[in-house]
């Protein structure tokens, strides 16, 4: 048996941990290996009150629109969208910033909080940068929404002149733990990842950023992501969770099962106490869209459609936090 297979099965008193946390103690990573084998509805209960604790019932709700499809450089084993792949991906130019507009004041419409602009490709370069700052600018001059964008890879004069036109949250997942991440991507490094939210943030930005559960990780490698979006002072944390797309490498791999997704918001939650925990991508895979997830220590979502795959309405999310004793409402962080 190995070290960590000794430390998982170790036993810890959930409610002391909770407790410890709760008054500002942060678990260790062999605390954290030790969540792995609790029992899960002992281990829900205690996030979710962690979650109370210090994130009350508010519940962060936000959608994203697919500005720039296909044609990716990078190699992402997941994703549609690169051009490594024959995935059939739409493939399409930034979109007119008109189109932009019109999905996001239709979604603010519906309760969307935040709004984000998407774009595939390794970083957004040249004129598609000045396109997208004109989008962002008229969303801010139209709509009293909160614009949020994933642009890939830029550095700090890039990210200052996006906040410049009303650009407040950067979105840029690691996607896995540093370990694994060589697995799922060689194109790009982690450390380039790491650079641009920092990049970000000293532009002034807030950061969104988490991964991809699912992908062939081990629950070591998901503990270690956590710790590294705690050290980067992340809080919005998406969780995505695997949904294979044919022609890619991942397209074999079976989905993660709601108890393993359940298991993994609740130890996220002990790890990232005042976080915003988003459920993202995938989560329509799940029979319950989430529900038990967020009873778990989850507390935001992404919804409506993800970038290539089919999502939850805005209408059927909305509902489900306000079921569960949400209140949708923004926060600055």
């Amino acid at each position: 048996m190995s070290n960590i297979e000794k430390i998982i099965r170790e036993e810890v008193n959930l409610n002391e941990l909770r407790e410890k946390i709760i008054n500002g103690y942060n678990i260790t990573k062999k605390e954290a290996m030790k969540l792995v084998n609790v029992d899960l509805e002992e281990l829900s209960v205690a996030a979710n009150s962690i979650r109370k604790y210090f994130c009350a019932n508010t519940f962060d709700m936000c959608s994203i629109i697919n500005a720039k499809s296909g044609k990716c450089s990078e190699n992402c084993k997941f994703c549609a969208q690169s051009a490594h792949y024959d995935t059939q991906c739409e493939k399409y130019n930034i979109l007119p910033k008109e189109k932009i507009l019109e999905q996001g004041k239709n979604d603010f419409d519906k309760g969307v909080l935040r709004y984000s602009i998407v774009t595939s490709g390794r970083a957004l370069q040249g004129e598609d940068i000045d396109k997208v700052y004109d989008a962002i600018e008229t969303i801010n001059q139209e709509t009293n929404g909160y614009v949020c964008a994933s642009l890939g890879l830029l550095d700090e004069e890039k990210f200052s002149k996006l906040k410049e036109a009303g650009l407040k949250r950067v979105h840029n997942n690691l996607e896995a733990s540093r370990n694994f991440f060589p697995e799922v991507c060689t194109t790009h490094t982690y450390d380039e990842k790491i650079n641009a939210i920092k990049a970000a943030q000293k532009a002034g930005l807030t950061v969104c950023s988490g991964g991809i559960m699912g992908m062939g990780e081990t629950w070591e490698d998901r503990i270690d992501m956590a710790f590294e979006l705690k050290e980067l002072g992340i809080m919005s944390i998406p969780v995505n969770m695997l949904n294979p797309i044919a022609n890619t490498p991942f397209e074999n791999i079976t989905p993660l099962t709601e108890n393993d997704m359940q298991r993994i918001v609740a130890i996220y939650r002990f790890i990232n106490p005042k976080a915003f925990i988003r459920l993202a991508g995938g989560r329509g895979l799940l029979k319950d869209k989430g529900k038990a997830c967020f009873l778990s220590g989850a507390n935001a979502a992404i919804t409506g459609d993800m970038l290539t795959t089919m999502g939850i309405s805005i209408e059927t999310d909305k509902q489900m936090a306000e079921e569960l004793g949400y209140k949708v409402q923004l926060t600055e962080d």
